[in-house]
Parts: structure tokens; sequence; C-alpha cells
């Protein structure tokens, strides 16, 4: 007993000197970055993956959008979990759908096949970021650290949307040496890894007073009650709020990926389930996707819009500049993502600097100056243009790509409630998928009769208008110029239709 108790007062003591040591936070880096690579590794296996499997290069775009699509819809799904069941168990399971979903990828043979392991790819790397924000946050609270910790929140970053820049340079490497099934296979031994080191260190969940045991569990005092505990559990993570979001989210994606043709079925389809959706939301005590908190919490929605338009250029870089390279410039897969690489060394040398300092004005403020200049500089490439010069503009998109994640981060951190800090994490990527989708959408139009250099341009000056409204949306926000280390406080339940003071 005495052993018992001296090894819980060591470990107290630990945690009280070193509370995020490299053991806790290796799983949430390694985890954290299958996202943003599985995003972004794929472009440069189009091509390869059209010719072996005998089909049009048009049609490999749903690779694309599968992933997108399913990690906007589970992002903030796997941040509600997390909430309710606990963020270890949450990132366990993610891990567990890649490892499989790198299987089936490897081994397919056709184009659904494929699909389907991008769907398990986007679901599982959706749980890792979420998770880690709630279990950083849980961490923080223990040790009542009152200001964000910003060297882990950094970590976070280089792994998150730094990394997705290294994605092209690592995708035309594996594809260029190995082939296209790598791109898939990859994902096994890093999710190995990640199952390894977050088993051996990540902190166990907590059980929460009250939290309702399992059917058949020895400890349930109660046999029988399967049915009552499954609407227990629906009504704890709002399950028709999240199946209304997933529906609504699946119509806005096919409808915008299918521009410029309207797809009406499609839009029809998401005011139908959107309209109801919100009214569901809204009526919730403790709802999935919480409208009167988000109208009330101003800074927590100009968060999420600025993520969405910075993400638009980033995106369209990383995607847009890359299919112009290739056609326009005669690059090969190859030697475009090595022309990337820079872009995502300088978003990981800028992002852990930034973040221990906490900034979150200055950050924003540059990210969309350096977005306006990077925006200028594509207007001026050309399919002459040297390749210095196109180093140069990813290497201003870096900046912007680390100064946007770490001042959106920080900002998040500060704004969200701490019992919804999963959820809104979710959706902070939730609105970077948006961005992304958008820049798709924005590059099939203005390449649409080829990757020219006259689209190159016009998708310059798309970037230049998101750029300008992204700097007012920071140099205006009056939060931000009288940030503090305050935080909001946790949701409390409240009853449907109740009156409610605004924050």
């Amino acid at each position: 007993m005495r052993t018992g108790t001296r090894r819980a007062a060591a470990t107290a003591s630990g945690l009280a000197r070193k509370p995020f040591a490299w053991t806790f936070t290796a799983p949430l880096y390694v985890g954290s970055s299958l996202n943003a690579i599985n995003s972004s590794i794929i472009a440069t296996a189009l091509v390869p993956i059209a010719a072996e499997l005998h089909v049009p290069v048009g049609s490999t775009a749903v690779l694309i959008t599968s992933l997108y699509l399913a990690s906007a819809v589970a992002q903030p799904t796997a941040g509600k979990l997390a909430e309710v069941f606990g963020a270890r168990r949450i990132f366990l399971a993610g891990i567990v759908l890649v490892l499989f979903g790198g299987l089936v990828g490897g081994l397919g043979r056709n184009l659904a096949m494929l699909t389907v392991a991008r769907v398990l790819v986007g679901i599982g790397t959706s749980a890792a970021f979420p998770c880690a924000m709630v279990l950083i946050r849980r961490r923080a609270d223990e040790v009542g650290l009152d200001t964000p910790p910003g060297g882990v929140l950094g970590g976070l970053a280089i792994a998150g949307m730094a990394t997705a820049a290294v994605g092209p340079a690592i995708g035309g490497l594996l594809v260029g040496t190995a082939g296209w099934r790598w791109a898939f296979l990859i994902n096994i031994p890093v999710t190995v890894i990640a199952m390894a080191v977050a088993v051996r260190w990540l902190p166990k969940d907590p059980v929460p007073p009250g939290d309702p045991v399992l059917p058949g569990d020895p400890a349930n005092p109660a046999p029988g009650r399967g049915q009552n505990r499954f609407v227990e559990l629906a009504g704890r993570i709002d399950l028709p709020g999240i199946l209304g979001f997933a529906a609504s989210m699946s119509a806005l994606v096919v409808f915008l990926t299918g521009l410029p043709q309207v797809r009406w079925a499609a839009l029809a389809a998401f005011v139908l389930v959107a309209v109801p959706t919100v009214v569901w939301e809204l009526r919730m005590a403790s709802p999935f996707f919480d409208f009167r908190g988000l109208a009330a919490n101003g800074a927590l929605a100009r968060t999420y819009l600025r993520q969405a338009l910075v993400l638009l250029g980033v995106y369209s870089v990383m995607y847009g500049m890359t299919q112009w390279m290739e056609a326009a410039h005669g690059l090969s897969t190859l030697e475009a993502g090595l022309l990337l690489l820079p872009m995502g060394a300088v978003s990981a040398l800028f992002s852990r600097p930034l973040a221990r300092r906490n900034l979150v004005r200055g950050p924003l403020i540059a990210s969309a100056l350096t977005m306006l200049v990077g925006s200028v500089g594509i207007m001026l490439l050309t399919s002459h243009s040297p390749a210095i010069a196109i180093v140069l503009v990813t290497l201003v998109f870096g900046i912007t790509t680390a100064t946007t994640t770490v001042g959106n981060q920080t900002a998040l951190y500060l704004a969200a409630p701490p019992d919804q800090i999963g959820t809104a994490s979710g959706l902070l990527r939730t609105c970077g998928y948006l961005g992304s989708i958008t820049s798709a959408v924005i590059g099939s139009l203005v390449f649409r009769d080829g990757a020219s250099d006259h689209g190159l341009h016009v998708l310059g000056l798309v970037l230049v208008v998101a750029g300008l409204a992204a700097l007012l949306l920071a140099v205006f926000d009056r939060r931000l110029m009288a940030r503090g280390t305050s935080r909001p406080a946790a949701r409390t339940s409240r009853t449907p239709n109740a009156k409610e003071t605004p924050a």
C-alpha cells in the first residue's frame, strides 16, 4: 500500500515539475501529423493511379474530396466523442482506422476500394487533433496553468498544417521511387509507431461522476438497460445533431465540387437537411453544434472564418500551383513536390517560436499580409519563370501557414469553453477543409481549359481578395486587440429555448 502511495506521489510530483514532457506530447504530434500528410501526399499520385487503373485523371479527384469530406465531418464529431467518452479512447480508435485504411488502399485494385480507403483514413486521422486539444487542456487544468502552453501548441502546429506542405514532396519521393501504393502503405509503419507510443504514454481517461456503465458490465446493477443506455449516450453526444451535420456537410461538399455545373439535387438536399438540423440544435440543452454559443462568442466565429480564408490560399498553392508546375512548366511530379518542400520547412521553422510567446493578433495580421504578398507573386509567375521564383512564392506561403496556424490555434484555445475544446478544435479543422475544398473548386474553374499562366494569374487575383478579407478580420477585431489570458467558463446545461445572456 505504501509503495502504491509513494508511486502516486512521485507521479504527481513529476507532473507538477514537467506537465508536458516529451512522453506526453510525442503521441499527440505523431497522430496529428497523419491527417495533414494524407491530405496532401495524394497530390502527386493521382496521375500514376489513373494510368494503372485505366481511368480518366479527372475521376481520381474523388480521392481528394472523399478524404476532405470525411475529415470535415469527422473532426468535430471526434472532438465531441472525446469530450464524452475520453480522448485517449477516441485517439486509439482513430489510429486503428488509419491502419486499416492504409491496408485497403495499398491492396486496392479499383478506384472504389481506394475511395473507401481514403474515407477510412480521413475519419481515423480526424481523431488526433481534437483529442490532442482535449488532453492538453485537461493537463493544463490539472496543473493550474492559466496561459496557453505555447510550446505544445506550436508542436501541434508543426505536426498539423506545417507538415501538410511536406506531403507533396514525400508523395513525390514515394511515388517516384516505390509506386503510388505507398501513398497509402506509408500509413502502416507510422500508425504502428503511433499506437505503441499512445498506449504506453498517454494518460488513461478519467471516469466522470455518474458515467453510465456499458450493458453487460459486471458493475451494471440493473440488467436489461441496453436500450436505455443507447438512448442516454445518443443524448449525451447529440446523435441527431451529428447525423444532421454529416448529411448537410456531405450535400454541401457535393454541391461545391460540382461547380460550375449547379447540382440542384445536392443544393436542395443541403437546405432540406440543414434547416431542421439548425432548429434541432437551437432546442437542445447540450447541442453538438452550439449555434447560440457561437453567436455569442464572436471571437471564436471570426477565428473559424479566418482559418477558412487563409487556408484557401495555402491549399491553392499546394494543389493549384502543383498542377500548373507539371502542366505549364513541364516539371515532373518529383520536381514539383521538391519545389514545395521549402514551404513546409519555413512553416515548421516559424511555428514553434511564435507559439511559445502565445501571440495571436500579430501572427494573424502577418498571415494575411504574407498571403497578399504571395498572391501578388503568383500573378507575376509565368511558365518561363525560373525555379527560384517559384520557391520564393512558396516560401512566403510557408510563413502564411505558420502564422495562421499558430494564431488561430491559440485564439481558439483562449476563446473556446473548456468543456467544448474538442468540438471547437474539430470545427476549426472543418473550416480549414472548407477552405481547401473551395480552393479545389476555384482551381477547377480557372484551369478548366488547362493549367495555363492565365489561369494561374486569375487564381492569384482571387487569393488577393481572400487575403484582404482575412486582413480586415485581423486588424479590426477588437477582441484580438484586448486579448488576455482569460478563458471562457465551461458551458452549463440549459433548458431548451431558455433565455440566454450574451457573453
